[in-house]
């Protein structure tokens, strides 16, 4: 497991450039890789309690949003959290937006979990071949395809998350996002928007006043199934501790003020009743569009 482990956090090519400029991009060093194959380091990493959501809204007769949401530990007492979460969101005005996202979560998850099968649950752990980040980059492409070949001039976003430990890689395009939601009451979105109002904002030929109203405020530079190439932006990250981790469509986050969305996941008993309050409060306040969401917490 120990050299498992070191293989899979190791630093990947620099083909893709973080995010943010606190993604936490460094390999683990060797006493990090022992303690997480031991289960040990800052007060063990015991287990995820994971939730998620989906909801059609209020003037959407269909559900563009697809969810993805495994949970897993790996050994004994010591258990090793695993896990892998997805969101995709149908684009709009392209047809078969139903149907790009669903298979874009399949995809991922198809070839993640048969990729990392054997190498974590197998009987004899065995070093991987590649780092988080690369099996992020060829997941995506996957996904890619699939949504080509399945829906012709369909689309979607897509933002998802490998857990291992106290770890996580993200692969991420569109609009749907990732955040850190803190116990202190503090959130931070972890990825950008691939949108024309969000190239504007930072052009400063937008304020987000604006862009929040702006017309071609759903209008994506970067997809799943647009294009012969896509290029997702994945960076490594230690999960949000004391916190969450949250996954969301912009039938949420569109709607729904940060910090009435850290008050509600803060205030609630488990992740599973936040994402159903998170939905609820996205079509009160006129659900405008399908809603998903998924929540992932680290317990000791």
């Amino acid at each position: 497991m120990r050299n498992f482990l070191n293989r899979l956090f190791r630093r990947a090519p620099n083909k893709i450039a973080p995010i943010t400029s606190n993604a936490a991009t460094a390999p683990l060093d060797e006493e990090q890789v022992w303690d997480l194959s031991e289960g040990r380091g800052s007060g063990k990493y015991g287990h995820l309690i994971a939730g998620s959501a989906l909801d059609p809204g209020q003037r959407r007769d269909n559900n563009e949003d697809a969810v993805l949401c495994i949970n897993a530990s790996l050994g004994g007492a010591d258990a090793l959290p695993f896990g892998l979460f997805a969101i995709a969101d149908g684009m709009g005005g392209h047809r078969n937006g139903e149907l790009a996202s669903e298979m874009a979560v399949r995809a991922v998850g198809s070839f993640l979990m048969g990729k990392l099968y054997k190498p974590l649950f197998g009987p004899e752990p065995h070093p991987a071949q590649e780092t988080l980040q690369e099996l992020m980059e060829s997941a995506v492409q996957e996904a890619h395809s699939a949504v080509r070949k399945a829906a012709p001039g369909g689309g979607c976003t897509l933002t998802a998350a490998l857990v291992l430990g106290n770890q996580m890689a993200i692969a991420h395009l569109g609009d749907s996002r990732a955040y850190a939601v803190y116990r202190d009451g503090r959130i931070k979105a972890l990825t950008k928007d691939h949108s024309l109002v969000k190239r504007l904002q930072e052009m400063g030929q937008l304020t987000e006043e604006e862009a929040a109203v702006h017309p071609q405020k759903s209008v994506l530079y970067r997809a799943l199934g647009q294009g012969s190439m896509v290029q997702a932006d994945i960076f490594t990250s230690a999960l949000p501790t004391p916190g969450f981790l949250m996954i969301c469509s912009d039938g949420l986050w569109g709607v729904v003020p940060e910090d009435d969305i850290q008050r509600i996941v803060n205030s609630t008993s488990s992740p599973y009743l936040a994402c159903q309050h998170l939905v609820e409060a996205a079509n009160a306040a006129g659900g405008p569009d399908n809603i998903s969401v998924v929540l992932v917490q680290a317990v000791s």
